[in-house]
C-alpha cells in the first residue's frame, strides 16, 4: 500500500485500476467477485420472493434494535478488537457474529443482510479502517457473512422456525443446524481466499485452530440465546453484553501471549517458547518410547548481508529464510528463531532406528537446499536489488539416540553445527552413520 508519508497535502482516493484488489492472483479475484456477486444475487432474489407484509413496522425494529446492539457492543469493544485485528494473522474470528447470527434467525433473509451491512459498515470505520486492513477483504468479510446468515436462516426455516416452547426438540435443532452451516459456509469461503492469496501452510492457516473455531461456535451459541431472549422478552437480551465483553478480553489475553511468544522478524516462536513446545515434544517421544531431533541452522556469513545492504535488507532475509524453513518441514514439526541468524526445527514422531537417521538427514539437506536456492528481493538505499547465494550450516541431534533430554541433544546439535562450519559451510553434520536397510527379498 502506497502512504503519502511526507506529503502535507490531502490523499486522493486510488482510483479503480488501481485498488489493491486487483494486485492479488487471478483466480482470487475471480472468487472475490463471484462471492461479492452471489450475496447480492441472493439479497436480490429474497426481496423478490418475499411478501410486502413480511416487513412490518415490528420487523424494522427489530433489525434497528440488533443494529443498535452490536453498535453498543463494538463501542465497549473498540480497543480490544483493534488489538486483536492487528495480532491476528491469517485467520481472525469477529465476535460481532452474536449478534448478525441472530438476525438470520429472526429476520427475512434481505433485511438480515442489511443488518449486516449495519454491522460491518461500523466495524469498519472503528476496528477494520484503524488497524489498516484493505477495504476489500472487508467488503469480501462482508459477502461471505452475507451468504454464511441466509444459510442460517434456511436451517432455521428447515427446522419450522425458533423453539416455540420448552418441548420444542425441532426448533432447537434447527438453530445447531443454523450454527454449522453458519460456520461451514463463512469457513470455506474465507479459506478459500487465503488458499488463492498464498503459499500453502497447512490446514490450520486456511480454517483457523481449533481454539478459534470453538470462539466462533460459541459466539454463534451466544447468537442463538439471544435470538430466542428477544423472542421471548426482548430485553433480556442485554445479559448477552457482559459475558460477550468478558470473552473479547479473555481472547485478547490470548493474542498477547502468542504475541509475547513470536519473534517479531520471523514470525517464528522465539527462543523461549521454542524451547518449552520442543520440551514438551521431546517429553512425548520419551514416554511413548518415540524418536525425535533437533536441528540448528546458522546463516552462513550472515554479517556480510548487513553491512553490505543495511539491517533492514538483514530482516527481509531472515523473514524469507523463516517461511522457507516453515515450508520445508511438517505441520506439526516446530520451528523458531534461536537468536541473531541461528534457527531451531524440532522434528517430532519420527521413526525408530536408521529409517528415523536417513528422514531427520533429508529434512535437513532439503532446508539446506531450500535456503541455497532462494533470491530475496529487498530496497536499498542503492535501490531495489535480490539478495541470491545464501547458505545455512546445519547441525542436527535425535532422542534418545543423542540424548535424553532437549538440553542435551541441543548441545550435540550445536557441536555439529559448528563442525560444519568448520568443515567449509553450506553442509549438514549429523552424527552417526546413515545406513537405510534393503529390502527383504521373498525367498521360497
Amino acid at each position: 500500500m502506497e502512504e503519502l508519508a511526507h506529503s502535507h497535502s490531502p490523499a486522493r482516493r486510488p482510483e479503480p485500476a488501481g485498488w489493491e484488489l486487483w494486485r492479488l492472483p487471478t483466480r482470487a479475484v475471480v472468487l472475490v467477485l463471484v462471492v461479492e456477486a452471489g450475496a447480492l444475487a441472493m439479497v436480490i432474489t429474497h426481496l423478490g420472493l418475499a411478501a410486502p407484509e413480511a416487513f412490518t413496522g415490528e420487523v424494522f425494529g427489530l433489525a434497528a434494535f440488533l443494529t443498535l446492539l452490536s453498535v453498543v457492543h463494538t463501542e465497549l469493544a473498540t480497543g480490544i478488537e483493534r488489538i486483536r485485528r492487528r495480532a491476528a494473522e491469517t485467520s481472525y474470528f469477529d465476535l460481532s457474529s452474536v449478534w448478525t447470527f441472530a438476525a438470520a434467525l429472526l429476520l427475512p433473509p434481505a433485511l438480515a443482510a442489511a443488518v449486516i451491512g449495519a454491522v460491518y459498515l461500523h466495524l469498519w470505520h472503528r476496528v477494520w479502517r484503524p488497524a489498516k486492513v484493505p477495504l476489500h477483504r472487508h467488503v469480501y468479510t462482508t459477502a461471505t457473512v452475507v451468504l454464511a446468515a441466509g444459510a442460517a436462516h434456511a436451517g432455521v426455516e428447515w427446522a419450522g422456525g425458533l423453539p416455540d416452547g420448552p418441548d420444542d426438540v425441532a426448533g432447537v435443532a434447527g438453530i445447531a443446524v443454523a450454527v454449522l452451516l453458519y460456520v461451514v459456509v463463512n469457513t470455506l469461503l474465507v479459506a478459500g481466499v487465503i488458499a488463492l492469496t498464498s503459499e500453502w501452510r497447512g490446514v490450520r492457516a486456511l480454517v483457523g485452530r481449533l481454539d478459534d473455531n470453538a470462539l466462533e461456535v460459541a459466539t454463534l451459541c451466544m447468537g442463538g440465546l439471544a435470538a430466542v431472549a428477544i423472542g421471548a422478552t426482548p430485553w433480556l437480551v442485554a445479559l448477552v453484553l457482559p459475558p460477550i465483553l468478558v470473552l473479547h478480553r479473555a481472547v485478547l489475553v490470548r493474542h498477547l501471549e502468542e504475541a509475547a511468544s513470536t519473534d517479531a522478524k520471523t514470525g517464528l516462536l522465539n527462543s523461549a517458547a521454542w524451547q518449552a513446545e520442543a520440551g514438551r515434544a521431546v517429553q512425548r517421544a520419551q514416554r511413548g518410547r518415540g524418536t525425535a531431533a533437533v536441528l540448528i541452522l546458522d546463516l552462513d556469513h550472515f554479517k556480510l548481508v548487513n553491512d553490505a545492504h543495511g539491517h533492514l535488507a538483514g530482516d527481509d532475509v531472515l523473514a524469507a529464510v523463516a517461511a522457507e524453513l516453515r515450508a520445508g518441514v511438517r505441520e506439526g514439526d516446530i520451528v523458531g528463531r534461536f537468536g541473531g541468524e541461528e534457527f531451531v526445527v524440532l522434528l517430532a514422531d519420527l521413526p525408530q532406528g536408521a529409517l528415523g537417521r536417513a528422514e531427520v538427514r533429508a529434512v535437513a539437506e532439503r532446508l539446506r537446499r531450500l535456503v541455497s536456492e532462494l533470491d530475496v528481493p529487498v530496497c536499498t538505499p542503492d535501490g531495489d536489488l535480490t539478495i541470491t547465494g545464501l547458505s545455512v550450516s546445519v547441525g542436527g541431534a535425535a532422542v534418545p539416540t543423542d540424548g535424553a533430554t532437549l538440553e542435551q541433544v541441543l548441545k550435540v546439535a550445536d557441536a555439529n553445527l559448528y563442525a560444519a562450519k568448520r568443515d567449509g559451510r553450506n553442509l549438514v553434520r549429523l552424527p552417526g552413520p546413515v545406513q537405510i536397510p534393503a529390502p527383504r527379498t521373498a525367498t521360497g
